[in-house]
């Protein structure tokens, strides 16, 4: 059964996160089977990849990886994926692949 399975890239420059990323698929297989195949097109993905908006505080200003670190560590991180799940049209719980790119610089498993 085809599932949507997606790459989100964390766009990371002076240790704020600056925008989010990312590229969704119709997949079938086991959830390790999509994980590899995510994996495996996670770097030629990025440049494909539709842009998304950052979330910022009141200020103005752009989420510390520290922040964002914290909010992954207790699961909450999806929270902050709402836009691209809606756009993306994913059901609950989405099986998904975060890469980060850290100024410029691609942090995902080489395949």
């Amino acid at each position: 059964m085809n599932e949507t399975i997606l790459n989100i890239y964390l766009v990371i420059e002076n240790d704020l996160v600056t925008a989010f990323k990312a590229k969704a698929y119709q997949q079938a297989g086991s959830d390790e089977e999509k994980i590899d195949f995510l994996k495996r097109n996670a770097k030629q993905d990025f440049n494909s990849a539709l842009l998304f908006e950052s979330p910022v505080d009141k200020y103005g200003r752009f989420m510390s990886y520290k922040r964002f670190a914290k909010f992954e560590k207790q699961g909450m991180h999806y929270r902050l994926f709402e836009e691209i799940f809606s756009e993306f049209e994913v059901p609950d719980k989405p099986l998904i692949c975060v890469t980060p790119i850290v100024d410029g610089e691609f942090y995902g498993e080489e395949f």
